[in-house]
């Protein structure tokens, strides 16, 4: 049954027995065979707290923000993309992404993540993206710097649709031996919602549990938050995060 089972491409396979339990560290196993193989490099994690109120109008129908002792929070995750495999056959190419998300659990209790931005630098990945899953992809100037003791910096300048930037650095620090509550929270997720051609679909992902580290933010500045509807409860950051990073599977799933 093994050899059955999807698996990633670092050949990760999740136990045939693991719980449904979005957020646990450990992902269940995907309910078919994966559409797409894509690997996640670089991965850096801002997180603030928002009112769950405020920003339910920007979820899918049949969605609800999900929380944590009352508050739920907006991720600014930016990453490099070195490979993407699309139904075990097309190569899809290189491209590094920043994108703005909440989370979300409907009405099955499937929770979730849901992309209100996702700037790439690759005109062809918006195009094939938008059309054929509704996520809200955009064309963007993307670029992200690995500096000396663990530094990482990042910029982006959208170009279309819209016009959004921002910018930001932060110092990579301790390794997460066990991740806490919160950081269990913004990062185990092991689906998406995204509303497409009249209805809200659910899509599966499974890769390894993240390989955290925390990290200090420097600097963090521009529009990319407001110009998705979001306004912070407090400027400051409750979660700064980072990973080398994951490879990971999709597949679409209807239970």
């Amino acid at each position: 049954m093994e050899a059955m089972r999807a698996r990633t491409p670092d050949g990760f396979i999740p136990e045939a027995g693991t719980r449904w339990d979005p957020c646990s560290t450990l992902p269940p196993p995907l309910p078919g065979p994966a559409l797409l193989r894509q690997t996640w490099v670089d991965v850096s994690f801002v997180h603030w707290a928002v009112d769950p109120a405020a920003v339910a109008p920007l979820l899918p129908e049949g969605t609800r923000p999900d929380t944590l002792h009352g508050r739920t929070y907006v991720g600014l995750v930016a990453f490099g993309v070195p490979s993407t495999l699309a139904l075990n056959a097309i190569p899809v190419g290189a491209f590094g992404e920043v994108n703005v998300r909440l989370y979300s659990v409907d009405e099955h209790g499937r929770r979730g993540v849901v992309f209100l931005t996702m700037d790439t630098d690759a005109a062809h990945v918006v195009a094939a993206a938008r059309s054929l899953t509704g996520l809200s992809y955009t064309w963007a100037d993307v670029a992200l710097r690995q500096g000396p003791d663990g530094r990482r910096a990042g910029a982006v300048r959208r170009r279309f649709p819209g016009t959004a930037q921002g910018s930001w650095s932060l110092r990579i620090t301790d390794p997460i031996s066990e991740p806490n509550e919160l950081e269990r929270f913004v990062t185990a997720r092991w689906g998406l919602h995204t509303r497409h051609l009249g209805r809200t679909w659910w899509l599966r992902v499974g890769h390894r549990p993240w390989p955290l580290h925390r990290a200090e933010l420097s600097h963090v500045d521009g529009n990319l938050l407001p110009v998705a509807g979001i306004e912070p409860l407090d400027e400051r950051p409750v979660s700064v995060l980072w990973s080398p990073g994951v490879s990971c599977l999709f597949t679409p799933s209807l239970v």
